[in-house]
């Protein structure tokens, strides 16, 4: 994760022998019942899952100013591997100037600290909805070693970049890294500062930067951690259909999850999507090469943006590409009802889009 500094505000980082038989039917439709709902959401009530929940941005604000070193080695002991990631990646402190760097770095980070204590006063929630979340990795996952869940606090311009563009979080070895500053509520005046629009995340992406979006944006490292993306540099359709099947990965981990947090588009333009599903392809089909890979077409429909260029400017979304790639591999499941989410996860894009037939209206 590359950091830079803003300024001094910004750089706080489930009777008879017939009516035995009925009521043996009967259980029996009950407990299949039991393991999907009206949605065919499976219960995962009786999956297993341990997803601590730590708290590194409070550790952190503990350490004394004043004695820095003794701070650090505690912090050390208790987070060996993520120290090191804050100091050096994070914070972007060598051994030279890490006592200072900290100092300054806490005393600098006072307001941000205090907002987010008070956003974040209790965590609970947001652990439980990790805790559901995971059951759903592992029912379809098994084998998924899933990691606990970290808290932290850096600087107000250390987002970090994927191949799905730039997120507040990083996975560890065994931990994934929630960065606290970038989810205060999409009024918190810092989002809102020319240079943070500017330099850090335009007002479309910061409208994002809620806790309600916290699961999504965690959730959305989890499968790319499981099915890396790897469609760069690939057609457009591929990459669609690639990108979308992450979307439809998500939904099978957030299958109660609004849409809107798993996509990040508003609930305006999710139904300007619903509405125009058939003029969208159409247009799309006639205006372009499906299989072009001219880095203007694929940056027009993949990748964040406040709209998608030829289509309404109020009401589309950016990243229109990947929704409908969504759309496509959506289409490709209902019609293998059979296939495991790893079968259509490695499924190749041409063989998705010939048996999706996908004609919307």
């Amino acid at each position: 994760m590359a950091v830079h500094s803003l300024n001094n505000i910004l750089n706080p980082f489930t009777f008879t022998m017939a009516m035995k038989k009925t009521g043996l039917v009967l259980l029996l439709a009950l407990s299949l019942a039991a393991c999907t709902d009206k949605k065919g959401i499976p219960d995962v009530s009786g999956v297993k899952v341990n997803v601590p929940l730590q708290r590194f941005d409070q550790d952190f604000f503990a350490i004394d100013s004043n004695n820095v070193l003794p701070g650090l080695n505690q912090l050390n002991v208790k987070y060996p591997v993520l120290s090191a990631i804050f100091l050096q990646n994070i914070l972007g402190l060598d051994s030279a100037n890490t006592l200072a760097g900290v100092k300054n770095f806490i005393s600098l980070s006072q307001p941000i600290k205090d907002t987010i204590n008070d956003v974040f006063k209790n965590t609970a929630g947001l652990q439980k909805e990790f805790e559901e979340a995971f059951r759903f990795v592992k029912y379809y996952f098994p084998n998924y070693q899933t990691p606990k869940v970290i808290t932290v606090a850096g600087p107000m311009d250390a987002l970090a970049q994927t191949s799905n563009g730039y997120t507040p979080n990083f996975l560890g070895p065994d931990f994934l890294g929630i960065s606290l500053q970038f989810y205060l509520g999409n009024t918190f005046s810092l989002y809102s500062d020319p240079y943070f629009i500017e330099n850090v995340a335009p007002v479309y992406r910061s409208r994002r930067f809620s806790k309600e979006y916290i699961i999504g944006d965690g959730m959305q490292l989890i499968v790319d951690d499981l099915f890396p993306e790897k469609s760069s540099g690939k057609p457009l359709v591929e990459q669609m259909i690639e990108r979308g099947k992450q979307w439809w990965l998500l939904d099978k981990f957030l299958p109660q999850t609004a849409d809107s947090i798993k996509t990040g588009y508003t609930k305006q333009q999710l139904d300007w999507c619903a509405e125009n599903q058939g003029l969208i392809w159409s247009q799309i089909i006639k205006n372009e090469d499906l299989y072009s890979v001219n880095p203007i077409t694929i940056q027009t429909y993949i990748g964040e943006g406040p709209f998608t260029q030829g289509f309404s400017q109020e009401y589309s979304p950016g990243n229109l590409g990947q929704w409908i790639g969504w759309q496509i591999v959506k289409k490709f499941a209902e019609k293998n009802p059979s296939l495991k989410p790893e079968e259509v996860m490695t499924a190749t894009p041409k063989n998705i889009l010939d048996e999706a037939k996908y004609k919307p209206k």
